[in-house]
């Protein structure tokens, strides 16, 4: 975000707590101002994915199964879950709204891993198509970026725990 100034910096992230906490220690060192206005957007569709009753509130050691599920059928989820498709859409219409709120604004997105990988694999795939896709717009580029050989990828753009990541370079081909 070197370039742009604090005060149009907007940030955008997840409602759970530990988002709260990593967006407010990223907006102090870079001294965004969090009493001059509000800064941090909370949107439900940047939750973190639901992996589905039988893994909820379980430790990351069952995340290698659902990856694998993922990488066969990404329409499909875990049982009682959400696939990846369902957070991609999710995450697309968190992406509509953002555009629709902040115009040339720097934009800080805080959420959770594979809701990330998913976001940022789903950009690369509607930034690749952007000359030739749909009606241009960014509904449609979205749109036409989740399909099954896409999304099957996004573990290619896995995240380290508070890894900072710019979307709109991206970091492989689609």
């Amino acid at each position: 975000m070197a370039g742009i100034p604090l005060d149009q910096v907007r940030i955008f992230a997840s409602p759970f707590s530990r988002t709260l906490e990593t967006a407010k220690v990223v907006a102090d060192s870079m001294g965004v101002l969090m009493n001059a206005k509000p800064t941090i957007k909370f949107l439900e569709e940047l939750r973190e994915r639901y992996f589905g009753p039988p893994l909820e509130l379980q430790s990351h050691e069952h995340y290698p199964e659902i990856w694998a599920i993922d990488a066969i059928d990404p329409l499909v989820g875990p049982d009682g879950g959400e696939s990846v498709a369902d957070v991609a859409i999710r995450v697309s219409e968190a992406i509509m709204q953002m555009e629709s709120e902040v115009q040339g604004c720097g934009v800080l997105v805080v959420s959770h891993g594979d809701t990330l990988q998913i976001l940022q694999t789903v950009t690369y795939a509607a930034l690749a198509t952007m000359s030739s896709a749909g009606d241009g717009t960014l509904a449609s580029l979205f749109a036409d970026a989740i399909t099954r050989p896409v999304l099957s990828r996004h573990r290619e753009y896995s995240l380290l725990t508070g890894e900072l990541r710019r979307l709109a370079e991206p970091v492989k081909d689609i």
